[in-house]
């Protein structure tokens, strides 16, 4: 029986940039999140702030549902045969959880602000339209949604990192080379 090619093991070239682009919006936006609405900051340096997180909210937005297309229609290499059926579960509810907060926070963050109601500037170039309505309630609940989902997309992320950390430090089993 013939041995997958590293081609048909790793993922493809567009899989690995849509990713690693989208880890590093993530490693920017979480930090200035937290900074934004928890540190005493000028007025100015504040906004550029919520600016620049609204902005890579809607980068990362795009980028994912660019990811979700590309995996529909193209897919992804075979699971890696050195994952037990335990870490291959957890490992597919990491992704999808991972998939799912990397959509659902972009908009939720874009409704919230929506219905502040306040403007989606994208790195200066255009708004975003709003998706509702002016409504203070609504905002501060959508945007308390999107702060508690960002605490846990750091846990999900931290875990995502240790994985792969995991199998390219102490295993050596090649599951991380697969998307480097």
């Amino acid at each position: 029986m013939a041995t997958a090619t590293a081609v048909e093991r790793d993922y493809s070239l567009v899989a690995k940039v849509l990713h690693w682009l989208v880890a590093a919006c993530v490693i920017f936006i979480i930090p200035a999140g937290i900074v934004m609405v928890n540190v005493e900051l000028p007025d100015a340096t504040r906004n550029t702030l919520y600016n620049l997180h609204k902005s890579f909210g809607v980068l990362i937005l795009g980028l994912m549902a660019v990811r979700v297309g590309y995996r529909l229609t193209f897919g992804a290499p075979a699971a890696s045969g050195a994952l037990t059926p335990t870490q291959y579960l957890v490992s597919r509810i990491v992704h999808f959880t991972l998939y799912v907060l990397l959509i659902a926070m972009p908009i939720l963050g874009w409704a919230g602000t929506s219905a502040f109601p306040a403007p989606v500037p994208v790195f200066g170039l255009f708004e975003m339209p709003a998706l509702v309505g002016e409504d203070r309630e609504l905002s501060k609940q959508l945007l308390a949604i999107h702060g508690y989902l960002g605490f846990f997309l750091t846990a999900v992320a931290i875990l995502h990192i240790a994985a792969g950390l995991y199998h390219g430090v102490i295993r050596r089993d090649g599951v991380l080379s697969r998307m480097i």
